[in-house]
């Protein structure tokens, strides 16, 4: 079978390498393996509640540590 768009099943990855297991070598196939992508997990309803909080208050990665400080301190409270 032949695959021209790896992207819509998954990513390639290579096989693993040739270990041994109780003193036994394995041997392993040389090649490449189609794998998915693993599914996203659910999310809680606390983390629900956070996440739409820090979306309100403007709360995202890379700001400044005093920045955040006063928007969990001033902002968050009312949301949460």
């Amino acid at each position: 079978m032949i695959i021209t768009n790896v992207k819509k099943f998954g990513y390639m990855k290579s096989r693993p390498k040739a270990h041994k297991l109780e003193g036994i070598t394995t041997k392993q196939h040389g090649g490449m393996v189609l794998s998915a992508y693993p599914r996203p997990y659910p999310i809680t309803s606390q983390q629900k509640k956070v996440r739409d909080a820090a979306k309100a208050c403007d709360i995202h990665k890379g700001m400044k540590r005093s920045d955040l400080v006063d928007k969990m301190v001033n902002c968050m409270k009312g949301k949460i």
